[in-house]
């Protein structure tokens, strides 16, 4: 509301402070009335701060302009903001402004001061007649209240709207019991002292006032504080009434520092002080100590235990300093004591304020007894003998010496290189070195170099050469490019020169001489070979199995199939070595490992019929003129499989005499099983297949007997035959007429069997 004298009456509603919650929308309702004697352009808006722009989401003021005629209304104009899901609870200051700056620029602007707090989550929706409280003065988090010792006060405002009396408290739930001092007004039934004050009771729809005193305690830490405030009610002890008092304690940076001498005056012990440090601020402290001298030299070294100190408020701490004047040869050797000027100094890590004055103080080195002064000639006079042994050393140096001379392996296998390593000491004096073979005899060297050529050699990026800190020269496996088989001694040669007096030298050799043996290489070798049986049908496997001796070193095998020490029947079976393993399925998983042998077996085909023998070579990797070879010991027959006569019939019967009549045909049918045979049909020397039918006549001089010979092709197994007795009836004689009676008889004759 503003003054009558004023042509624009305004009606704000809801009037005095809003509340609202995160996420919700508060309403402001405007109504203006033109009680003056023109029309008018009125313009609503609102000014405020930064601090109410981040809980209202307004980047710029909401704007109404109305068009007022005199003794008119306004229709009612609604702003609307709402509170962000993350604004902070407090209590927060705005602006509403009514201006017509062309109608009446004399009596507008028009300000109307305004609040709005934010209220916790946890509290109760307030209903119409709860009771409400507010703080006084209002703060948020941009406008905390800044605490001064025995200064730091609120007013609490309760206002009870509901129609009965009630009675209402305070409580802090976040701070200690001494952090607050609360004032209820006095009733002056206590002031007789009869009963204490503990709350505050009100009529109702009645005000009333609570004192909130804030006292933090003397070792609390600066910073930003937001105690909540609860106002509780007597009637209704379930509701809840929540606000926050944003409280900033001020950073006090006071820190006293003493510095105490225990022993000031030293001779050969330390000096030793206390530092003493008392925080009487209100922040953590995080020391580093430490000292320096004030003079122009810096003669002592300063020790604190411990380095570091962490101190709480109103907490002190006590570390101690060690101090060593240094070097010795400073001491005073007569008359008065060194003064020694130092102090200390004290860094804070997080780079706060550290008073500008701090603690120095003296130690007092004391001079030297005389027995010392003696002590120092007679030092000197050892330190020229000292130099004089040095220059003759100088002159006549230890002479160079090949300590040793080897083989990285003195026994080697062929195709392995030679590699050779020594020690010289005193190599400074080193001029050349050389290597060579003696045994054989050859005239190439090795190696041939000076000092500086063989300290720059390299082998696959590595120095050959290095020198040790016991001024030795090292060097380690150099490659001789020899791997032929043979038994070497390598010689190695160091030429150095040697004083003869003080103005002549002459060249010196140091020999050395080691031996190494270079054995021929071994080979996969074939350990054992044999079949499960020497006599096999034609058509079964023969299972072959073997050993190898050191299958690592093998490349294949092959496997060739003779009739005797030099015919091959057939292709040899070759089978690859790979990874300790045979890449052929059929050995791959038949081999296995035994220690140092892998032993295998394989299945073959009998195939052929005959005498065989089976033999076996093993390849060696990188090997190609030496290949183990081994035979069976036995010679294997293969032969071929049994043969029978199913069946021999005539005209369906297999009795072993017959009799035929003559004229009648004689059907013969047979059937033979068996493999590389001959069947044959006697005694008329017909070859015939295994199964057949053959149909004959049969006469009067039909032969018998009748016989179905089986013979084998090789000769290897028995014959066979079966054989039928034959008897011919013969035909009554028929007279003809025409046909003499001495005619001779028709010849048998044989039909051949289609099949």
């Amino acid at each position: 509301m503003q003054a009558k004298s004023n042509p624009l009456f305004v009606i704000i509603n809801p009037p005095g402070i809003q509340y609202g919650m995160p996420g919700e929308t508060v309403k402001i309702n405007i109504v203006v009335i033109n009680e003056g004697q023109q029309s008018a352009v009125i313009d609503l808006f609102f000014t405020f701060d930064e601090t109410f722009e981040k809980i209202s989401n307004w980047s710029s003021s909401p704007r109404a302009s109305l068009a007022i005629a005199p003794g008119e209304s306004s229709d009612e104009v609604t702003f609307e903001l709402e509170i962000p899901i993350d604004a902070l609870p407090g209590t927060y200051d705005y602006t509403f402004v009514v201006d017509s700056p062309e109608h009446y620029p004399q009596d507008t602007p028009i300000n109307f001061p305004g609040q709005i707090k934010v209220l916790l989550k946890e509290q109760t929706v307030i209903r119409a007649n709860d009771p409400t409280f507010s703080i006084q003065p209002a703060t948020n988090p941009s406008k905390p209240l800044i605490y001064k010792p025995n200064q730091l006060q609120v007013t609490v405002k309760v206002e009870n709207r509901s129609t009965r009396v009630d009675r209402f408290y305070l409580t802090c739930p976040e701070l200690d019991e001494e952090w607050l001092r609360i004032s209820y007004p006095e009733t002056g039934v206590e002031a007789a002292g009869l009963v204490e004050v503990s709350a505050l009771e009100l009529n109702p729809i009645s005000e009333g006032q609570i004192l909130l005193e804030f006292r933090p305690p003397i070792n609390t830490l600066a910073g930003n504080y937001s105690p909540t405030i609860r106002l509780h009610s007597e009637n209704n002890p379930d509701l809840i009434l929540l606000d926050l008092v944003y409280i900033q304690i001020p950073t006090d940076y006071q820190l006293n520092i003493e510095l105490n001498t225990i022993l000031g005056k030293v001779s050969r012990k330390l000096g030793k002080y206390q530092l003493r440090l008392n925080n009487q601020g209100n922040l953590v402290r995080e020391l580093h100590l430490s000292a320096r001298s004030r003079d122009e030299e810096e003669l002592c070294i300063y020790q604190f235990e411990p380095t570091e100190v962490k101190l709480l408020p109103s907490k002190s701490a006590e570390a101690n300093l060690t101090v060593k004047p240094r070097p010795w040869w400073r001491r005073p050797w007569r008359g008065q004591p060194l003064i020694i000027n130092f102090q200390v100094d004290v860094h804070d890590k997080q780079e706060l304020p550290i008073p500008s004055k701090l603690p120095q103080a003296v130690l007092e080195w004391k001079p030297r007894p005389f027995w010392q002064l003696l002590l120092l000639i007679l030092v000197g006079l050892g330190l020229t003998a000292t130099v004089t042994f040095l220059i003759w050393k100088y002159l006549y140096p230890e002479p160079l010496k090949i300590e040793e001379f080897r083989a990285e392996n003195r026994t080697l296998i062929e195709g392995d290189e030679v590699r050779l390593s020594w020690k010289i000491a005193n190599y400074k004096q080193l001029k050349s070195l050389a290597i060579a073979t003696t045994q054989p005899p050859s005239n190439k060297l090795i190696l041939n170099k000076n000092i500086s050529e063989l300290i720059k050699v390299n082998q696959n990026g590595n120095p050959l050469c290095r020198v040790t800190s016991q001024e030795e020269l090292v060097c380690n496996r150099l490659k001789t490019g020899i791997t032929a088989k043979e038994k070497y001694v390598f010689e190695i040669k160091a030429s150095y020169p040697q004083r003869q007096s003080l103005f002549s030298q002459r060249i010196q050799n140091a020999i050395l001489i080691t031996n190494v043996e270079i054995r021929e290489k071994p080979i996969a070798e074939i350990a054992d070979l044999k079949t499960d049986k020497i006599k096999y049908q034609k058509g079964e496997n023969v299972i072959l199995s073997w050993t190898v001796n050191r299958p690592e070193l093998l490349d294949k095998i092959e496997i060739i199939t003779k009739v005797d020490e030099k015919t091959q029947v057939g292709q040899p079976k070759s089978f690859k070595f790979k990874s300790s393993t045979f890449d052929d399925p059929k050995l791959k998983d038949n081999c296995e490992k035994q220690g140092k042998q892998t032993k295998c077996k394989i299945s073959l085909p009998a195939i052929n019929i005959g005498n065989f023998i089976y033999e076996l070579k093993a390849y060696t990797q990188n090997v190609n003129d030496r290949i183990s070879t081994k035979n069976i010991e036995n010679t294997i027959e293969v032969i071929a499989k049994p043969f029978k006569i199913v069946f021999f019939k005539i005209n369906g019967s297999e009795q072993l005499n017959q009799v035929l009549n003559e004229g009648e045909k004689a059907i013969l049918t047979w059937k033979v099983e068996g493999e590389d045979i001959q069947v044959e049909l006697l005694p008329y020397q017909y070859k015939v297949p295994l199964v057949g039918t053959k149909e004959l006549d049969t006469i009067k001089n039909f032969p018998s007997p009748i016989t179905l010979s089986v013979t084998d092709k090789y000769g290897t197994r028995e014959a066979q035959r079966k054989s039928f007795a034959i008897s011919v009836k013969e035909k009554p004689p028929t007279p003809n007429p025409f046909i003499s009676p001495f005619n001779p008889a028709s010849p048998v004759r044989l039909r051949k069997n289609k099949s």
